[in-house]
């Protein structure tokens, strides 16, 4: 056990349970962002004081940094295995399909942490707004690679900007949290899915659209 392993068991509040304080900080965060969230407000929710907040996660910014992988694990969980469809264009209706029910679903904030987190940040916490940054970039290019494959396989017309149309997908993605956040509706947001499939459509070799 390293130093800060011991440090986080020494301080580990008795029937500490982590994922359980994390579900709670993730819904601080999601709903009031990371410079929005006061310790108050963590410690409140979670339900441990602010010496075992400190001695189990370090610091707020390291608090929020566990948060969001918890947060990509559970919530945001659905976004790799739309990799495995067939087709690019099923990647990508799958993909913002699944986004916008998760982005509207009622158990929890609508929109997105990884958006909401930190849209706007201090000079003092600009290592909030890159984790963030870099934590959205790892789908898209993850996205950017799979499309990719689908061009050398003839599944997109020779010549596509796979990179380009991954960036378009995601940020159409990052789009509708925004929009979910500020109370856009299921439907509406499945609306604008379905013109982005038109422009996604133009670029298959395969696909169909149809609304």
């Amino acid at each position: 056990m390293n130093a800060a392993d011991d440090r986080r068991g020494r301080g580990r509040p008795r029937g500490f349970e982590e994922d359980e304080v994390l579900d709670r900080a993730i819904r601080v965060f999601w709903e009031h962002g990371y410079e929005g969230a006061s310790m108050s407000d963590l410690t409140a929710a979670m339900g441990i004081n602010k010496p075992s907040l400190y001695a189990v996660f370090g610091s707020k910014e390291e608090l929020f940094r566990r948060a969001v992988v918890r947060y990509r694990d559970t919530y945001v969980a659905y976004a790799p295995a739309t990799l495995d469809e067939p087709t690019a264009y099923g990647v990508v209706e799958r993909y913002l399909r699944a986004a916008v029910n998760a982005l509207t679903g009622g158990d929890h904030p609508p929109g997105c942490l990884s958006i909401q987190g930190g849209l706007s940040c201090a000079p003092g916490n600009s290592g909030v707004s890159e984790f963030l940054a870099e934590f959205r970039a790892v789908f898209e290019d993850a996205l950017a690679k799979r499309l990719a494959r689908a061009e050398r396989e003839g599944d997109l017309v020779a010549g596509t900007d796979t990179a380009a149309l991954a960036r378009f997908v995601v940020t159409l993605g990052q789009g509708l949290a925004v929009h979910a956040a500020a109370g856009a509706g299921c439907e509406g947001l499945q609306a604008s899915v379905d013109v982005a499939l038109r422009a996604v459509a133009s670029y298959s070799s395969t696909s169909s659209y149809s609304s």
